[in-house]
């Protein structure tokens, strides 16, 4: 039983045993009457005494009870602030809807992973909060377990989630509303497709030197002949042979650039201003284009540590692409956001976007939407940034592209040093 019940009822009987002292008392005075004289002066100073006794102890237990009511009040406010506390730490996104589908309650997760605001969705319809496929999965109520999904968040961002759909129970195990609860899987993903990208990239690379090996054998011989046929045929078709001997030129560079690309890479590490690499190599490739509108805020960025030749190349290689997307000009911006640990630039252009079929396929070698060109160049960007033990990611629709390039701030000899001071 409660303590405060419990009270309650001793202070209930007390009551009733008051009033039977008194009922008795009365009834003994009207059977000896004789006595009633003498005994009323005692009886009822004795009544009154009692009845002053018994009011003294009611206060005491009104305050008993006062100080745990208030401190049973004060128990149910730590734990609702307890749960509050566990709830705004969990790193995963937790929203709770009513019955009516009305939210009711969202976690800091939640609010930046979805980039939401609870003070601003707190009581509105899931049809005003949230997009598909998640409206459609709140309108349906089917529970779901571990799923995964696509969302675009408010500002367009293109996130991957993790999610699981349950009905929210009360106090009597019936269903008062709807829980869900996710987790962002979109840099999780990126790594998991890098991963699958170097395996893929990495066969390739043991395919290219007997490619290279089989192709190189008869362009050798077709070159040997084409000189000779130079010297004997008729000045007239000369003009053919000549393109027989340019085109195998052309071979020979793709293969030998597609060799330089599967080779493993030698790093020849040291500090590196991409703030200068970055701005030099816009000054280069953006000095004849007076119609494309360059802002730049990488000052301040931080130094990295990796080959700068290489680096210069890969950056070079994406402001060129940037700068060849926008023919008849347009926008080229350049950000970064730092970490303790990382360093993550933005390359964008507002030229023809990527369509979302194929962006998962221009970092393969040979793959280009381009008339000319080998396919190669953001392979190799993508080569040079997975050796630095980065990462490169792409966003496109038809008003912009943006690729992001994310590299460490530790060189791999800082980072196994710490990694061995933790171990122990």
């Amino acid at each position: 039983m409660n303590e405060p019940y419990f009270l309650l009822s001793i202070l209930l009987l007390i009551g009733l045993s008051f009033l039977f002292f008194i009922s008795y008392t009365l009834a003994k005075m009207k059977k000896d009457p004789n006595n009633l004289k003498r005994r009323e002066d005692s009886q009822v100073g004795f009544v009154v005494d009692t009845f002053h006794e018994l009011v003294g102890k009611l206060k005491e237990k009104e305050k008993e009870l006062e100080i745990l009511h208030r401190k049973a009040e004060e128990r149910a406010d730590a734990i609702e602030s307890y749960n509050e506390y566990i709830l705004q730490s969990v790193s995963s996104g937790v929203i709770s809807l009513d019955s009516s589908l009305t939210v009711t309650k969202v976690n800091s997760s939640a609010e930046d992973i979805l980039e939401i605001r609870a003070s601003d969705v707190i009581g509105k319809s899931y049809l005003d909060v949230f997009r598909e496929p998640l409206r459609s999965l709140l309108k349906d109520r089917i529970a779901a377990g571990r799923e995964e999904t696509q969302y675009i968040t408010n500002s367009g961002k293109n996130i991957h989630i993790g999610y699981t759909l349950t009905p929210l129970k009360g106090a009597r195990k019936e269903t008062i509303g709807q829980l869900l609860v996710f987790t962002d899987l979109t840099e999780l993903k990126a790594l998991e497709s890098q991963a699958e990208l170097r395996d893929r990239l990495s066969s390739l690379g043991e395919m290219a030197a007997g490619m290279a090996h089989e192709l190189r054998n008869p362009m050798g011989v077709i070159a040997g002949y084409t000189k000779l046929l130079s010297k004997k045929i008729d000045p007239s078709i000369i003009h053919i042979v000549d393109s027989v001997s340019h085109e195998i030129t052309v071979m020979d560079r793709i293969i030998t650039d597609f060799l330089s690309f599967a080779r493993p890479t030698e790093l020849t590490i040291s500090r590196v201003n991409l703030s200068d690499v970055i701005t030099n190599s816009v000054a280069h490739l953006v000095a004849d284009r007076g119609d494309i509108r360059v802002r730049s805020e990488v000052a301040g960025i931080p130094a990295v540590y990796g080959d700068e030749i290489l680096l210069r190349q890969a950056f070079t290689n994406l402001i060129q692409n940037a700068v060849e997307a926008m023919p008849h000009g347009g926008d080229l911006r350049f950000s970064f956001l730092a970490d303790a640990n990382s360093l993550e630039i933005a390359i964008s252009d507002s030229g023809h976007g990527i369509s979302g079929k194929i962006q998962d396929k221009i970092f393969l070698p040979f793959y280009t939407t381009k008339d000319r060109g080998t396919g190669l160049g953001l392979a190799i960007v993508h080569k040079i940034v997975v050796s630095h033990r980065g990462s490169i990611t792409v966003e496109s629709d038809e008003q912009r592209t943006t690729f992001r390039v994310k590299l460490p701030l530790e060189d791999e000899g800082t980072r196994k040093k710490k990694d061995e001071n933790r171990e122990g």
